[in-house]
């Protein structure tokens, strides 16, 4: 389930650096086999117990994009939100995720170019206090001007 999170848009004119906005949603199995349906990503790492038991893993694990999506989640619904167009993202894988693992998505504020309209966004996932995922995402942020 997702927190409670504000929904909406934060339009370039009101962003300031060092704004923070994140969600929390715990990954369940059901997660896992949908996105797995959803990408066409059926690596058995991610389905199959017997399989990934034998893995350094020592267990199934969550598809990375499927933990990269949260961040997407928190830019598309949060900062800036709605409206906002993905320019760019990098991703470094850290740690694993199981089923079951709560993930908190942080995704804040870095830099604004008011003129472009760019925004970059430093991006974190995190279970417990564990980075399990970092990155950058560059974004054109909606604007008052083109309401």
């Amino acid at each position: 389930m997702l927190d409670n999170i504000p929904r909406g848009t934060i339009c370039i004119e009101d962003l300031e650096i060092g704004m923070v906005r994140r969600l929390t949603k715990r990954i369940e199995d059901y997660d896992i086999r949908l996105f797995a349906d959803i990408s066409t990503d059926c690596n058995p790492v991610h389905l199959d117990d017997d399989y990934a038991r034998d893995t350094i893993f020592g267990g199934r694990i969550a598809h990375g994009m499927l933990t990269a999506s949260l961040i997407s989640a928190v830019i598309g619904e949060q900062l800036p939100g709605h409206g906002t167009v993905y320019l760019g993202q990098t991703l470094k894988f850290l740690a694993p995720v199981f089923p079951g693992d709560e993930v908190t998505a942080e995704v804040s504020v870095r830099e604004i170019d008011h003129g472009r309209r760019r925004v970059t966004l430093d991006c974190v996932c995190l279970v417990g206090e564990k980075a399990v995922l970092k990155g950058e995402a560059l974004v054109l942020a909606p604007s008052k001007k083109f309401d």
